[in-house]
């Protein structure tokens, strides 16, 4: 069993930045694919960002050039660098960890102003 927990968010104004955390209780490594999620009220959840085991990355068009996924495998930690942040944004983020399972945190809120 994967346990996930996220940190980093908040509110922050139109074009500034974040940087959301995701804390994991296994070896990320043993992990196929990490990633990204959002949800924002009356919307569906949608991919953001994931990377693989390998170190391949697919980034939502929306968040391309702005948002960078990355790892610290020696802190079984995965993050989201978020940039030039957008009121559209706003979302509840979720870490998700693919295995034979998919685990999810309990996410984290960003609010962007404008």
């Amino acid at each position: 069993q994967v346990q996930l927990v996220e940190s980093g968010g908040g509110l922050v104004q139109a074009g500034g930045s974040l940087r959301l955390s995701c804390a994991a209780s296994v070896n990320i490594f043993s992990i196929n694919t990490m990633g990204w999620y959002r949800q924002a009220p009356g919307k569906q959840r949608e991919l953001v960002a994931t990377l693989t085991r390998d170190g391949i990355t697919n980034v939502a068009g929306s968040v391309k050039g702005r948002f960078t996924i990355s790892r610290d495998i020696h802190k079984n930690t995965l993050y989201l660098q978020m940039n030039g942040l957008k009121p559209e944004d706003s979302a509840v983020y979720y870490c998700n960890a693919a295995t034979s399972w998919n685990y999810w945190g309990q996410g984290t809120q960003v609010t962007v102003s404008s």
